[in-house]
């Protein structure tokens, strides 16, 4: 076996080994106490509109989606890159995106309901899950990410109740 063909096996090597050995990354540890605390109390009948500058905003809630879906919230439509700000004081629970949502924010606030921000542009920099926000806080940009690719930017804003995705609620009660 030639030097060079020895050199190059023994970087692949050196290279897979590196590749394979590497800690798998742990999902991030929520605060419990934050998260029991928030649970304690009352969620707002009103809650401040997650976007200042926005162009359009009415009840979607409900309305016909692809495969069979209903919309579960409502979309607040904005330029792209508007900045888009927490409705509530919160956890940031997750910044996981998805084929449906692109680049989402998921906030757990009071009375443990889950907020959810989709097809954001991009995340406030620095914005991790297990952060504390406050309501107002900026967490991300207006965008048209996951299956809103084709469409105009735009904030879609759900509200869960009973978990992260479940137990819809129509926000459009809250935010007007």
């Amino acid at each position: 076996m030639s030097a060079f063909i020895r050199t190059c096996l023994l970087s692949f090597c050196v290279i897979f080994i590196a590749a394979c050995s590497s800690t798998p990354t742990k999902a991030p540890v929520l605060p419990q106490n934050q998260l029991a605390r928030l649970k304690a109390m009352p969620l707002p009948k009103r809650l401040p509109m997650p976007v200042k500058n926005y162009s359009h905003f009415s009840d979607t809630w409900g309305e016909a989606r692809s495969q069979g879906r209903r919309h579960e919230g409502v979309d607040i439509m904005a330029p792209r890159g508007t900045k888009v700000y927490s409705t509530t004081d919160g956890v940031v629970a997750s910044l996981k995106g998805n084929n449906l949502g692109g680049t989402v924010v998921w906030i757990v606030g009071p009375g443990g309901a889950w907020h959810y921000y989709a097809h954001l542009n991009d995340h406030k920099r620095g914005l991790k899950e297990g952060d504390y926000v406050r309501q107002g806080d900026l967490i991300g940009y207006i965008g048209n990410t996951g299956n809103a690719r084709h469409t105009a930017p735009h904030l879609h804003y759900g509200l869960y109740l009973n978990g992260k995705g479940r137990g819809a609620v129509n926000p459009y009660p809250y935010l007007r």
